[in-house]
């Protein structure tokens, strides 16, 4: 979790993209949520850019009912050269799985370690099929599941499989062995290269739900898809539904319109003449009267006032939209960003 969320600024600037809320709980918890629903209790998180964040938030070391530890990265060690970091702070010396911070899904994780088991393999990718494998690692194997290549990010035209690299691995000990200590090493450029051609690596599909949230338009899919029951839970502990499709969590003042599909958090104020639809907003939010909030989220505290539009774009905490303005088409506001009244924000980040 070292990267710097370049994606998903200015949002990022003062938050970690794993901190951010999916439908009102930060993304890390819904990945530890994942795991602990397989059997996993303890985690190290791998930790470079803002690891403050994370260990403020969880004080006691516990989020989603696994315990943490921490492993802060001197320097970026890119994607094995972390995995070894991690492991060598956390004295791993059995089979351990390593996920992605921002990747989230509905993985059968259990699955994959009985498969990874019963090949006897050195190491157990989790691939998944996608329409256009060109923006990944893509990952061709054998009747057995044996990996015959690891072809990072090639061509559309080029790529031998649609199945990608879904960024969950099972591996055991013996892999960190193969991890340079102290140095940048890529576990898709070198690790799985050479563990290929020793015959060790191992791959299995799971088509259930997965989601790279690292983009804006990422981000806004993964609190739509669990505000819209895609992921086949409560969007979000303690949330209840006030009509159908409208769900809220605590006690938000709903004078005006909130139609389906949209998640209101506590304290939140959607005023009379105010509309909001297949949204999510965070705690303590204003919208008032004659604006108009769609397909959108909002972190807490965000104003959106009088005769303004938002629309299918993200604000960060304690943004203010002014009057008669209209925020569209991808547009991401940083935390406290005010927008002047009569302002047009079309697919802009701001600040930029």
């Amino acid at each position: 979790m070292g990267g710097e969320g370049t994606r998903l600024r200015p949002l990022t600037l003062s938050t970690p993209k794993q901190m951010l809320p999916i439908a009102g709980q930060p993304m890390i918890e819904r990945v530890l949520g994942q795991l602990r629903r397989h059997g996993v209790d303890e985690a190290i998180l791998s930790l470079g850019y803002l690891p403050d964040a994370f260990i403020g938030a969880y004080p006691d070391g516990v989020a989603a009912g696994v315990k943490l530890s921490y492993a802060v990265e001197p320097e970026p060690l890119d994607t094995a050269g972390a995995v070894r970091f991690a492991a060598d702070r956390g004295n791993v010396d059995d089979t351990f799985v390593v996920v992605n911070g921002d990747v989230l899904t509905d993985l059968d994780l259990s699955a994959l370690v009985a498969f990874h088991r019963d090949r006897r393999a050195e190491g157990t990718i989790h691939v998944y099929p996608v329409p256009d494998p060109s923006r990944f690692g893509v990952v061709p194997t054998d009747g057995q599941g044996r990996v015959l290549a690891f072809v990072e990010k090639p061509s559309r035209d080029e790529a031998p499989t649609n199945r990608i690299n879904a960024g969950t691995y099972v591996l055991e000990p013996s892999v960190l062995d193969r991890i340079p200590p102290g140095r940048r090493v890529s576990i898709e450029r070198e690790t799985f290269p050479a563990m290929v051609k020793d015959g060790t690596l191992y791959a299995l599909e799971d088509d259930a739900y997965w989601l790279d949230a690292g983009t804006p338009a990422a981000y806004l899919r993964a609190n739509r898809d669990l505000v819209e029951g895609r992921r086949g839970e409560p969007p979000v502990a303690g949330a209840h539904q006030e009509a159908a499709g409208v769900w809220v969590v605590g006690s938000p003042v709903l004078a005006g319109e909130v139609r389906p599909c949209s998640l209101i958090g506590d304290a939140t104020v959607v005023e009379a003449g105010a509309r909001v639809e297949r949204s999510v907003l965070g705690a303590g939010c204003l919208v008032v009267s004659g604006a108009q909030v769609i397909d959108s989220v909002l972190l807490d505290g965000v104003t959106v006032s009088g005769s303004s539009t938002v629309s299918n774009s993200v604000l960060g905490p304690s943004a203010t939209v002014g009057e008669r303005c209209d925020v569209r088409d991808m547009s991401v506001l940083g935390q406290g960003a005010v927008v002047a009244s009569g302002s047009v924000l079309d697919g802009e980040r701001y600040p930029a």
